[in-house]
């Protein structure tokens, strides 16, 4: 990536700026070393860097606990790549067209005996499954992509979102175990599918997350057929990484998790200025 080199002010504001940085380490040379919060990074170092307000993966904000902004450039370096997975995963072109049909029905509303509510949750999730939408339309820069192995795929996407909307999101998906346990949906051609939802661990990282595992249980040419996927989402300040995987051969939770993982440490790159680097770091 080539860079214009900085103008003449650009060059007086970074000697200014060293200036003080010399002084300020001077004035505090006297502290020990568990002094203050010196060392600690925070949102506001990270938006005041200069070398995230340069990058063209993220833009800075404006505010003392601003992050920066996600740009498109940012999403699209954010993304995962075959680096971050094992086994034979194969990145694919088409991704952004996916939509399981099995995931396509109704939900039968008479499951829900006491909690007719409910049914409207479980719809929404089958309808969020087959659009690939599961937090809701992003209010800023996004980029997905896709991988297939076997009969599995893998689709990881990468989006800003509105806070407030975003916090929304995660709380719905956390209630969807509860809400959706067990129901049953009817396809087009009146076939009953029996869908199953439980909570799914998801590693430790972001500000915070949300896992599920949804299984889907009908029939495909007259055969019986069982769709497993498993859904992850982690949020990374305003911005937000989700990974849906699985298939009709079940899924790979350790595929799910480097894809978690090392999606997670992309996304904190790109948001701090730097490109994230070609092969994975060891995350264990």
């Amino acid at each position: 990536m080539h860079r214009r080199p900085p103008s003449r002010t650009a060059r007086v504001l970074a000697s200014v700026l060293a200036t003080g940085a010399l002084l300020t380490c001077a004035a505090c040379s006297g502290q020990g070393e568990g002094g203050g919060d010196a060392g600690r990074d925070s949102a506001s170092d990270v938006a005041a860097s200069p070398l995230a307000a340069e990058s063209p993966l993220a833009s800075p904000r404006t505010g003392k606990s601003a992050t920066p902004t996600l740009t498109e450039a940012g999403a699209k370096a954010a993304l995962i790549t075959e680096a971050d997975l094992e086994d034979n995963w194969t990145q694919v072109k088409d991704a952004a067209g996916w939509g399981d049909k099995l995931v396509i029905g109704n939900v039968d509303v008479a499951d829900f005996l006491t909690a007719k509510t409910n049914a409207a949750d479980c719809q929404k999730l089958l309808d969020a499954l087959y659009g690939n939408d599961l937090l809701g339309k992003p209010s800023g820069a996004s980029a997905l992509t896709g991988f297939e192995e076997s009969n599995s795929r893998l689709l990881y996407q990468v989006a800003a979102y509105d806070r407030a909307r975003l916090g929304t999101s995660l709380n719905w998906l956390k209630t969807l175990p509860v809400k959706c346990d067990q129901f049953t949906a009817t396809d087009s051609k009146g076939g009953h599918r029996t869908v199953q939802v439980i909570e799914n661990p998801v590693p430790s990282v972001g500000d915070a997350r949300q896992g599920l595992q949804v299984t889907v249980t009908g029939t495909s040419s007259s055969q019986p057929t069982t769709l497993t996927l498993q859904l992850a989402v982690v949020r990374v300040g305003t911005d937000a990484i989700t990974v849906t995987s699985g298939g009709l051969d079940g899924t790979e939770t350790d595929t799910t998790k480097a894809a978690v993982q090392q999606g997670a440490s992309r996304l904190k790159d790109v948001l701090a200025g730097r490109t994230p680097p070609a092969q994975p770091g060891n995350l264990d």
